[in-house]
């Protein structure tokens, strides 16, 4: 069984939406490809928050494939094509990952990038989560 302890130094800023770290002992980890709107099949809108959602909808189903469940996540590398778009979009986001995540907030860190190998994406997240063992 694992143990998991979220760590949010007082040093640090308050997060807001992610966490700083998390103290994992035990588990089994399962190391998650980037996956982008295109990953559930063609892309069907150009909205950045629908892209988001799908992203994530497909970063879920690779934890559900291995028997884990969104708490699971331990941390997100999101990679955007518009960093001023994905600011834009903090409200919408914030409204709709709770549906898929809970009140769960993964260590996160967002890049900004040129292209992604689909040039419809927007949006790109690559993920690690801890298992049950």
């Amino acid at each position: 069984m694992k143990k998991v302890l979220p760590l949010h130094p007082s040093a640090l800023k308050k997060p807001s939406g992610y966490t700083h770290g998390f103290l994992v002992e035990g588990g089994r980890t399962l190391y998650i490809a980037g996956q982008t709107a295109a990953s559930l099949g063609p892309i069907p809108s150009d909205d950045f928050v629908d892209q988001f959602d799908r992203a994530l909808a497909a970063v879920l189903e690779v934890v559900k494939e291995a028997g884990g469940k969104p708490e699971d996540l331990m941390t997100f590398t999101i990679f955007v094509s518009s960093i001023d778009e994905y600011l834009a979009s903090l409200k919408p986001l914030g409204e709709r990952s709770p549906k898929r995540m809970g009140r769960h907030y993964p260590c996160m860190a967002l890049l900004e990038t040129s292209r992604f190998v689909n040039p419809r994406a927007k949006v790109e997240i690559q993920a690690v989560a801890v298992l049950d063992g």
